[in-house]
C-alpha cells in the first residue's frame, strides 16, 4: 500500500455554519464550498491547508454516523484520511494483514473520491479513512 499524504482530516460540527467562522473567519482559511452526501447522511464543507484539507461535518439526520459520533464525543476530530495510490489493493493488503474494515469495498465520497473507512477497534480508537482522487 502506499500512503501519498494526508488528504484531510474530519472534523464533526454540529453546524458548518457556525464551523465555518472559525476556520475562515478567524485562521483565514479559505472555504471551499459545501456539499451533501446523501448515502453518509452528511453535508462536507472543505477549507484547503497546503497540499491537505480540513472538513468540516455536519449530519443531516439524527441518525446519521455524524450525529451518533456527536451525541458520543461531542464536536471535534472525527477521523484522519489518507490519501493512497491504490484503494483496492491498499484494502485488500489490510484485510491481509487482519485488520478490520468498516468498508469491505470502497464507496464514493464528497467530491467523488473513492473511500473506505477502518475500524478504530484496529487502530487504537483512531477512525481512519483511506481515499483515492483520480
Amino acid at each position: 500500500m502506499k500512503i501519498l499524504k494526508i488528504d484531510h482530516l474530519g472534523i464533526a460540527v454540529n453546524s458548518i455554519e457556525e464551523g465555518k467562522s472559525f476556520w475562515k473567519d478567524v485562521l483565514g482559511l479559505e472555504f471551499e464550498g459545501a456539499e451533501t452526501v446523501e448515502e453518509q447522511k452528511v453535508t462536507t464543507a472543505f477549507f484547503p491547508v497546503g497540499e491537505s484539507e480540513v472538513e468540516l461535518l455536519e449530519s443531516t439526520s439524527p441518525d446519521g454516523p455524524v450525529a451518533k459520533y456527536i451525541e458520543k464525543k461531542g464536536q471535534g476530530m472525527q477521523h484522519v484520511a489518507f490519501r493512497v495510490e491504490n484503494i483496492e489493493e491498499a484494502l485488500a493488503e489490510l484485510k491481509e494483514k487482519g485488520i478490520k474494515l468498516i468498508d469491505q469495498t470502497p464507496r464514493i465520497g464528497a467530491g467523488g473520491a473513492k473511500i473506505a473507512f477502518l475500524h478504530p477497534k484496529a487502530t487504537a480508537g483512531v477512525l481512519v479513512e483511506l481515499c483515492q482522487r483520480d
